[in-house]
C-alpha cells in the first residue's frame, strides 16, 4: 500500500474547508451504509425479522413489568425458551451457511469476530437472495423446539427432565445443542464454535483425563444433552438468564438513540467542542468513536462505520496514515469499557459478581475516563510536535447550537442514570427511555424519522439481538461444559497452588491467558470462560471482585489493538491505507492505559469506587496525574510544559506514573516526586534552549510514511 505526496504533505491551517470535517449527516449516512441491505432479506423475510423481533422485545416487557398477560406468569426457564425461539431463528435468517459467499458479514454488537473486517464487497460476491431452503428448515425446526421446551417449562423444573426426560424431549435436547452450536458459529466465528463444542463434549472424557487437575464428574452422552438443553447452567445458565432480565432493555436503548439521531449529535457535539484545538480532527474522531461505540458496544464495528469519515479527516489535517488508524481503533475498542451502554460482557458481569447494573457503572467509569485521557494527551503531544492546527472556529458548529440541537439525546442519557439510581427496577428503565426517545423523533422538526426508519431500526434491532442472543447461548455451553464436571472449582483452587499466593505473579498469569483467548474469542466468550477458572484464583488472593471481573474484561479486549491479532487496528489499517502491523504498534501506544490500568485497579480497588468517598477521589486524583505522566511518557511530549521530553525526563515519568497506580504511601510521595522532578528538568531544559536527549532524531514525514507501507 503507497501513500501519495498529497498526504504526505498536507498540514492543517486555518482555512481548512468543512470537508475535513465530517458534518453530523454524514455519519447517519454512513450508519445507512454500513446497515445495508442483505441480499437474503427479501421483503418477506425482513417482515419476518421484525415480526420475531417484535414479539421477542414484548415478551421481555411482559416480564420485566410483571404485565402477565392473559393472566399467565411465565416461568424463567420457558421464557428463556421463547427468548430463543424468538432471536435464534433470525441467526438463520440473516446470517449464511458460508459467509464470505451467501452474502455480506453483517457487524454486530459485541462478537467483533474477524469476519467484520472482511470488505463488504468480497462478500457480496454471490447474487443469490433470499433464505435457501436448508435454513428455512432450520428455522421451523428451531422454533418448533424452542417452543416444546417453552409449553413444558413447568415439567422440566419439576420433574427433573434434565436427568430423565421423555424420548421426545431427549430428541429435541440434541437438536437444540446442535442448533446452539451453529447459531454460535454463524453469528462470530468457528473459532468460538469450536472452543464451544469441545467443553460441552468435554463430561463425556472427564473421568479419563490422565490429569487430576481436569478430572471431574462423568455423563453419558444423553443425560449430557438433556443437561444442556434443560439444565440451569448451560444454555439457559447465567449468561442466558442475563439476556432475559436486562440485556434486550439497554441494547435495544442503544440501537434507538443511534437510529434517532444520536449518532449525529455526538459527533456534532464533539466536533464543536475539540476541533478547533491542535489534533482537533483526531480529537473529534476519539469523543464520536467513544459515544458510538458506548452505543454499540462493538470495536470492529465501530471501526468501519466512522472510520470511513474520520481516518480521511485525520490524514487530511495532517495525521499520518498509520497514526489515523490507530486512533480511530483505540477509541473504538473503548466502547466496550464506557458506561452507560459498555456492551453484552458488562451485563453477564452484573450475573457473575452478583450486583447491581448501576454498580457495575460506577465501577468502570474512572478507568475508562483514565483511557481515553492516555489517548489525548497522546494525540495532544503528537499535534504539538507535528505543528498540526485544529479548524477554524468559522467552519466548526457552536457548542450551544449542538446542545440546543441534541438536547433529548442528553436529557435520554441524564434520565437514565437519574433512574438508574433511583428506580426500583433498573431493567424497566432502559424500555422508558425507549419510548421518550420514539416520541422525540416522530415529534421533532428536522428530524426525518417516519414509518421507513422506525422499520429500518426494527430490523437492525432483530439482527443485533438475534446475533448477541446466538452468541449468549452458544458461551452458555461453555459453562455447562465446565460447571457439570465441577472442573470449574478444581482449576481455580489448582492455580492458586500453582503460583504459591504470589498476586502479582498471577495477576501477570491472568493478563496473559485474558490476552491469548481474547485474539481467537469474541470478549463474552473470553469472559465467560475466565470468569469461571481465572476469577475465584484471582479474588481468593484478596482482590476485590469486582476489580477481578473487569481486569478480565479489559485484558480480554486489549487483543483489537494488540498483534497478531489486532482486529480494530487491522479493519483501521484497511481505510488508512497504511501497514497493518504497524497501525497495531500505534494503537498500542495509545492505548496503553488499557495494559495497566487494570493491575493499578486490582491492586487499589478505589480506582473502581471500592472504597470511601475520599479513598475513591484520592485514588482518581493520583491516577489522573499518572495517566498524563504515562502518557507524556510514551509521547515524548508534557503538556503543561509544552516541549519535548528527553529520555531521563520520559524514564521518571513512566515509572513515577506507574507507582500512582499503587495505594501505598511511600507509592504515592515517590512518584510525585519523581514526576514533579521530570517536569522541573523538561522545564529547565526548555528555559536554556538545550536540546533534550531524545536519542535518535524524529523522523520527517515522509519517512514515517515510508516506514508505514514497508
Amino acid at each position: 500500500m503507497t501513500t501519495t505526496t498529497e498526504e504526505v504533505s498536507t498540514r492543517a491551517t486555518d482555512g481548512q474547508d468543512r470537508a475535513q470535517q465530517p458534518s453530523g449527516g454524514d455519519v447517519q449516512k454512513l450508519i445507512a451504509t454500513t446497515a445495508a441491505k442483505n441480499p437474503r432479506l427479501t421483503r418477506f423475510w425482513s417482515v419476518v425479522v421484525i415480526a420475531l423481533t417484535v414479539v421477542g422485545v414484548l415478551l421481555s416487557m411482559n416480564q420485566v413489568f410483571f404485565w402477565n398477560l392473559g393472566g399467565l406468569a411465565i416461568l424463567t426457564n420457558s421464557y428463556l425458551y421463547l427468548l430463543l425461539a424468538c432471536f435464534l431463528p433470525i441467526v438463520f435468517i440473516v446470517w449464511p451457511l458460508r459467509k464470505a459467499k451467501d452474502t455480506e458479514t453483517d457487524g454486530g454488537d459485541e462478537t467483533e469476530a474477524a469476519a467484520e473486517a472482511q470488505p463488504a464487497a468480497a462478500a457480496q460476491a454471490s447474487p443469490r437472495t433470499g433464505v435457501p431452503w436448508y435454513d428455512c428448515l432450520i428455522v421451523v425446526a428451531t422454533i418448533l423446539t424452542c417452543g416444546y421446551f417453552a409449553v413444558n417449562g413447568v415439567e422440566i423444573q419439576e420433574y427433573g427432565w434434565e436427568f430423565i426426560a421423555p424420548t421426545t424431549a431427549t430428541v429435541l435436547s440434541f437438536v437444540l445443542w446442535l442448533v446452539v452450536l451453529e447459531a454460535l458459529r454463524r453469528s462470530s466465528s468457528w473459532i468460538v464454535a469450536a472452543l464451544a463444542l469441545a467443553l460441552s463434549l468435554y463430561p463425556l472424557i472427564a473421568e479419563g483425563i490422565p490429569f487430576a487437575i481436569l478430572q471431574g464428574i462423568p455423563y453419558d452422552v444423553t443425560t449430557l444433552a438433556q443437561v444442556h438443553a434443560m439444565g440451569p447452567e448451560s444454555i439457559l445458565g447465567l449468561p442466558m438468564e442475563t439476556v432475559g432480565s436486562i440485556l434486550i432493555g439497554f441494547l435495544l436503548f442503544g440501537i434507538v438513540l443511534q437510529h434517532t439521531g444520536g449518532a449525529d449529535f455526538f459527533h456534532n457535539l464533539s466536533m464543536a467542542i475539540f476541533g478547533r484545538y491542535r489534533g482537533g480532527s483526531a480529537k473529534v474522531s476519539v469523543a464520536s468513536s467513544a459515544t458510538l461505540g458506548m452505543m454499540s458496544g462493538s470495536a470492529v464495528s465501530n471501526v468501519l462505520t466512522t472510520g470511513p469519515m474520520t481516518i480521511p479527516a485525520m490524514k487530511k489535517s495532517g495525521f499520518s496514515a498509520r497514526m489515523a488508524g490507530a486512533v480511530e481503533a483505540t477509541a473504538a475498542s473503548g466502547g466496550s469499557i464506557t458506561p452507560p451502554i459498555m456492551g453484552t460482557v458488562a451485563f453477564l458481569m452484573v450475573s457473575f459478581v452478583g450486583v447491581s447494573y448501576t454498580e457495575v457503572l460506577i465501577a468502570a467509569t474512572i478507568p475508562a475516563v483514565l483511557y481515553f485521557l492516555c489517548i489525548f494527551i497522546q494525540i495532544d503531544g503528537y499535534a504539538a510536535r507535528e505543528g498540526l492546527a485544529g479548524t477554524s472556529k468559522d467552519l466548526l458548529p457552536r457548542v450551544g447550537a449542538a446542545l440546543l440541537a441534541g438536547w433529548p439525546y442528553i436529557a435520554s442519557l441524564v434520565v437514565l442514570t437519574i433512574m438508574l439510581f433511583s428506580a426500583g427496577s433498573e431493567a424497566q428503565v432502559p424500555y422508558w427511555i425507549v419510548g421518550i426517545l420514539l416520541v422525540i423523533a416522530f415529534l421533532k422538526p428536522g428530524l426525518s424519522f417516519g414509518p421507513k426508519q422506525f422499520t429500518a431500526m426494527l430490523l437492525d434491532a432483530g439482527k443485533t439481538l438475534g446475533q448477541i442472543i446466538g452468541l449468549i447461548a452458544g458461551v452458555g455451553l461453555i459453562l455447562g461444559g465446565l460447571s457439570a464436571t465441577g472442573v470449574a472449582l478444581s482449576l481455580s483452587r489448582d492455580l492458586v497452588a500453582l503460583v504459591g499466593d504470589n498476586l502479582i505473579l498471577i495477576l501477570i498469569a491472568g493478563a496473559v491467558v485474558c490476552f491469548v483467548l481474547g485474539m481467537g474469542l469474541t470478549i463474552s466468550a473470553a469472559y465467560v470462560f475466565l470468569a469461571i477458572v481465572m476469577v475465584p484464583a484471582v479474588t481468593a488472593l484478596g482482590v476485590d471482585p469486582i476489580a477481578a471481573h473487569l481486569f478480565v474484561i479489559y485484558w480480554a479486549s486489549v487483543s483489537y489493538i494488540t498483534p497478531p491479532v489486532g482486529l480494530a487496528a487491522f479493519a483501521a489499517a484497511s481505510i488508512s491505507k497504511a501497514s497493518a502491523m504497524a497501525t497495531c504498534l500505534t494503537a498500542m501506544k495509545l492505548g496503553a492505559a488499557k495494559y495497566i490500568v487494570p493491575f493499578g485497579f486490582a491492586l487499589n480497588p478505589a480506582l473502581v469506587a471500592q472504597g470511601t468517598v475520599t479513598e475513591v477521589l484520592s485514588a482518581f486524583a493520583l491516577s489522573l496525574i499518572g495517566v498524563v505522566a504515562i502518557a507524556s511518557s510514551i509521547n515524548g511530549w508534557l503538556p503543561a510544559v509544552e516541549y519535548v521530553l528527553g529520555w531521563p525526563a520520559r524514564l521518571m515519568l513512566g515509572v513515577g506514573g506507574a507507582l500512582l497506580f499503587l495505594p501505598m504511601l511511600w507509592a504515592a510521595v515517590t512518584g510525585i516526586g519523581l514526576v514533579a522532578a521530570a517536569a522541573a528538568i523538561t522545564y529547565l531544559s526548555k528555559r536554556s534552549g538545550a536540546a533534550p536527549i531524545t536519542g535518535a532524531e524524529s523522523a520527517t514525514r515522509t519517512e514515517t510514511d515510508q516506514e508505514e507501507n514497508v
